[in-house]
């Protein structure tokens, strides 16, 4: 397949084709001109609200819970938490695409970070779906959720435009990702997978970049929050994403320090709270406070 002849193109092309060799092909031989200058190279037509998909590959609303880390001596299931992990990132691919149409004239440092971690998320994709290639099963042959796309609508409505898509998926899921994907590498270590447990320590390592750079970009495009990353944070994150979303269970701080978070902020995500969780606390104070 010849490489695009723009980022315009390669973007469209990963949207609007359904199959994965179309959606997986690297970014190749745009960007800047002869002299360094950068490329006008978006077009004027706005991304599509969702990706093509073939066969196999169409997303549905919900999911089953994952299996939990002390089930992977099951090959079955550690297929199943294979295909899961493999289809975030090929909704990652796609959302970064999505973002470079939306937003065509942001700054060229975040316009080539962005599409730096799209190849990143085509190689993780890459490496999870060889995982299960290995296992003898495909990623159309498991049920794909729709919930990162469930966000681009708030994205799209909000009114801090980039800002709130740093904070969804920088700031927020691939936040969340540093803890599940330590949780999940060890997990398939301790079931004897050492091949998927490496898979899974490379996306570790890139993910502290990508949410460094949703970070860094966070704080050059927040001026009316100086000094304040949570401030910034809490005014762009698009609803219903929040701070209580941005972890898993087991808390990885050494990962948010590695992307360059402040203790500041690292604290206000340990703590954030669900609205389930404290409609829960309510509940039961409300139970020790009542009269018996």
């Amino acid at each position: 397949m010849p490489p695009d002849a723009s980022l315009d193109a390669f973007c469209r092309r990963i949207l609007e084709r359904g199959d994965l060799p179309s959606k997986l092909v690297p970014p190749r031989g745009f960007g800047q001109d002869s002299a360094g200058n950068r490329e006008s190279q978006a077009g004027p037509a706005p991304p599509p609200e969702r990706p093509a998909r073939d066969p196999g590959l169409e997303m549905r609303g919900g999911a089953a819970p994952l299996p939990r880390p002390g089930e992977l001596a099951d090959p079955a299931l550690r297929a199943i938490c294979l295909a899961r992990f493999a289809h975030h990132e090929l909704m990652a691919v796609e959302l970064f695409a999505w973002a470079l149409l939306r937003w065509p004239d942001v700054p060229a440092g975040l316009q080539t970070a962005w599409l730096a971690a799209l190849a990143d998320e085509q190689i993780h994709c890459g490496l999870y779906l060889a995982r299960l290639a290995d296992l003898g099963t495909r990623l159309e042959e498991h049920p794909q959720s729709d919930y990162f796309w469930k966000q681009i609508p708030g994205i799209e409505a909000s009114p801090h435009g980039p800002r709130a898509f740093l904070a969804g998926l920088g700031l927020t899921l691939e936040q969340a990702n540093l803890d599940f994907t330590g949780v999940y590498r060890d997990a398939f270590r301790q079931a004897g997978d050492e091949a998927s447990a490496q898979v899974f320590e490379r996306v570790y390592r890139d993910e502290i970049q990508h949410v460094a750079l949703a970070a860094r970009w966070m704080e050059r495009l927040s001026p009316e929050f100086p000094d304040d990353p949570v401030g910034a944070y809490e005014n762009a994150v698009p609803y219903p994403l929040a701070a209580s979303r941005a972890k898993g269970r087991r808390f990885n701080v050494a990962g948010r320090r590695a992307a360059g978070l402040g203790e500041t902020f690292i604290a206000h995500v340990r703590d954030a709270r669900s609205s389930q969780e404290l409609a829960s606390a309510h509940r039961r104070q409300g139970e020790n406070s009542s009269p018996r």
